[in-house]
């Protein structure tokens, strides 16, 4: 693809080869996002971050890498604050807001949306997550970490991955995203576990089956994950649901301990999460007991994603060659964190 200039909607979008330019631009970030250096490639430039549901770690990881590129960052959190809640239509809003940005990074609950956005948008505009369809700077980021835990491991490529994908398959956009981009490696299998009302939309298996990949259904974890090199576990997408009521019926389904890694995991198998985890009593997911198994990579996880995004928004704005050349060393304290 052509990043310059260019939206980004949908994993649809990307190669193989799009997949590896962006690897390749987030590993030269590491200095910049790991406090090492400081770059202001971007100085000047404004990122409009829109999102009209709730979130954390994405919003504060793309305003995070694009001040790591020394870009300036306005927000619009929620409907009741931004003029949609006096009847503005996505076009209008799009064609102003757009020319107070260099690019915008927007989050809306309804599928299909950040596409409408982006269609009357003067500016380049990433999706940040549009309802139960797609959340592709995530999926990104998920698999650039699986890349990099299993280098550790001595894994030299993608090929031959196995991968369960455990909890709300059905919501949760982040899996969707992931699966989409799993059909561009070879002999992958992907394992997918839960409730049947909660399975992996079916064009998304058809999909995963058409490019020639193993794809087991199944409705229970024990068992179903002793044979995967990631375990991806994701919470109950309750704002996706009729009311919490609904959602209760599926949560805490099935959680993953220490006790039930140790029995059914091979030893190196690594844990992932989108995050949050909803660690509640009555969901705990991913349990605090493994906080201290070296095979959680949640939190590196969410560090990639700084560096991914930082990629994007340095392809995008076409200054991936100025990164270095608007450097200098940090000046301040900055214990090691990575």
């Amino acid at each position: 693809m052509k990043f310059s200039g260019s939206h980004i909607l949908s994993i649809s979008q990307f190669d193989r080869g799009d997949i590896e330019r962006v690897f390749e631009v987030a590993d030269r970030m590491e200095p910049y996002a790991h406090r090492q250096r400081v770059t202001k490639v971007l100085d000047g430039a404004i990122l409009g971050n829109m999102f009209f549901e709730p979130s954390t770690r994405t919003r504060v990881s793309f305003g995070c890498a694009f001040n790591l590129l020394g870009g300036e960052v306005r927000e619009t959190t929620g409907f009741e604050t931004s003029a949609i809640a006096k009847g503005e239509s996505l076009y209008d809003t799009a064609r102003v807001l757009s020319g107070y940005s260099d690019v915008i990074v927007m989050r809306h609950p309804v599928s299909g949306s950040v596409a409408e956005f982006a269609a009357a948008s003067r500016v380049p505009v990433m999706n940040g997550g549009d309802g139960a369809n797609e959340h592709p700077s995530q999926a990104l980021l998920d698999l650039y970490t699986i890349r990099k835990e299993l280098q550790h491991q001595g894994r030299s490529d993608l090929d031959g991955l196995r991968i369960a994908m455990i909890g709300d398959l059905k919501y949760g956009r982040t899996v969707h995203s992931l699966c989409k981009l799993l059909c561009l490696y070879r002999n992958v299998t992907v394992v997918l576990i839960s409730p049947t009302e909660l399975q992996m939309p079916g064009a998304i298996v058809e999909q995963l089956r058409s490019a020639g990949h193993t794809v087991v259904e199944s409705d229970v974890m024990e068992g179903s994950i002793s044979k995967v090199d990631i375990a991806y576990s994701t919470r109950i997408q309750e704002e996706r649901f009729a009311d919490r009521a609904e959602a209760d019926l599926y949560r805490g389904r099935y959680r993953l301990n220490q006790a039930i890694y140790t029995r059914n995991c091979e030893p190196n198998t690594v844990i992932m999460h989108p995050l949050p985890r909803d660690s509640r009593s009555e969901a705990n997911e991913l349990d605090n007991d493994l906080n201290d198994n070296p095979n959680l990579a949640i939190f590196r996880q969410a560090d990639n994603g700084v560096l991914v995004r930082m990629a994007l928004f340095a392809l995008i704005l076409d200054v991936v060659d100025q990164v270095d050349k608007n450097a200098r060393d940090v000046n301040w304290y900055t214990e090691r964190r990575f």
